[in-house]
């Protein structure tokens, strides 16, 4: 079985809704990582030094590799990154090896099994 990391990184009023589209779409669990910092395309405003900016959150998906796309792009739809700029990018990556994951592998491999 081959596994794909979808990484998310989006405005914490998003978290909620891209974990719940992921869900519905065929992952099977996440990490959040809180308080994430970053800038895009325009510099963040300042205000006496004060960084205007909402805070971000990094999502981690460990998904198999035959629902990543579609994971994916369920991901983008409920976070409306293509549809308004600044909301947050998703990536997916190759995994090379994992361990920790046997009681996943078993639920997904009859989901996969019903896929192919």
């Amino acid at each position: 079985m081959h596994f794909k990391m979808i990484i998310v990184f989006t405005q914490d009023d998003k978290t909620d809704d891209v974990m719940q589209a992921a869900r519905k779409a065929g992952a099977t669990g996440a990490t959040v990582i809180h308080n994430a910092r970053g800038e895009g395309l325009k510099v963040s405003k300042t205000f006496f030094g004060l960084t205007l900016e909402t805070q971000r959150d990094v999502i981690l998906f460990l998904v198999e590799e035959h629902l990543s796309r579609h994971i994916l792009e369920e991901i983008n739809r409920a976070g409306q990154f293509d549809e308004k700029p600044g909301t947050g990018i998703a990536i997916q990556i190759d995994v090379e090896d994992a361990v920790g994951i046997t009681q996943q592998a078993m639920e997904i491999s009859q989901d996969v099994e019903e896929l192919l």
